[in-house]
């Protein structure tokens, strides 16, 4: 079994109602070992004007990382993602932040998530279900990456998850 922890956003339609929807499906083929709170963020990237509803999750899977991403745009798309701008409006968002500690590169996937680091939606909800693992690049814990991060977009918790 593989450990993946991904992240669930959107800010089209109803947003919680996708959120739990999302892992509805995740957990057909996957194992829930841990989910953080729900939150709530003013959108990120520029391109999106409504606010988004995140969540991270912390799974097992019998997949490899490939078959994850597959199995994860599958989900997107049952639930009305249109890939239409970068970090556009959007209905699902799943994100692969982690895949046990391995270091993936391909044109496909990037693990762990490029762009985490610098997102403290998140950054806040991982300092809550894993505070203390550490990344597998810089050996950084979540903690301290959350107190390093310069993003100061607003994000309150909105559901226990």
């Amino acid at each position: 079994m593989h450990r993946v922890v991904l992240s669930l956003g959107g800010n089209v339609g109803d947003r919680l109602a996708l959120i739990r929807k999302a892992l509805e499906l995740l957990v057909r083929e996957m194992k829930l070992l841990h989910a953080s709170q729900i939150y709530e963020t003013a959108a990120w990237g520029g391109n999106s004007e409504a606010a988004f509803l995140n969540q991270v999750l912390v799974l097992h899977t019998s997949m490899d990382a490939e078959s994850t991403l597959d199995f994860i745009q599958e989900i997107e798309n049952r639930l009305g993602r249109k890939r239409v701008l970068k970090w556009g409006d959007r209905t699902m968002d799943i994100d692969i932040l982690y895949f046990d500690n391995s270091i993936i590169q391909t044109d496909r996937l990037q693990v762990p998530h490029r762009l985490m680091l610098s997102r403290n939606f998140i950054l806040i909800p991982l300092a809550e279900i894993l505070p203390e693992e550490q990344h597998p690049v810089n050996k950084l814990t979540h903690r301290e990456l959350l107190e390093r991060c310069e993003d100061r977009l607003t994000v309150r918790p909105v559901s226990d998850g």
